[in-house]
């Protein structure tokens, strides 16, 4: 796979929810193939529901320290794929998910 294939490695880059929904269809194909794999995408998926979630029992409980954490978690899945691409480009990781986002 050549590294022209994927765009630019950006973290700001917007994962929609059909290409979580491909990688969701991904993880359960390779489960038994790629645990450790799957596993990181269940911890990337859960650290984003707990930052979307997060917002308004720390805005009810005037915990604004946990502001930046649940913006650090609502990102996680878009800086999770954006580190993946800048491994697979440099060849120290190989990542069979990375064309569902394309």
């Amino acid at each position: 796979m050549s590294q022209l294939s994927h765009p630019k490695p950006r973290p700001w880059n917007r994962i929609t929810l059909a290409q979580l929904q491909r990688i969701k269809h991904w993880r359960e194909a390779r489960h038994a193939s790629q645990p450790q794999e799957c596993r990181m995408w269940e911890a990337v998926l859960t650290l984003w529901m707990m930052g979307w979630v997060g917002w308004i029992p720390a805005f009810e409980a005037e915990a604004y320290w946990a502001f930046p954490l649940c913006l650090l978690g609502a990102c996680t899945p878009r800086l999770y794929v954006y580190w993946r691409r800048k491994a697979h480009a440099a060849q120290r990781l190989r990542c069979d998910w990375l064309d569902l986002l394309d």
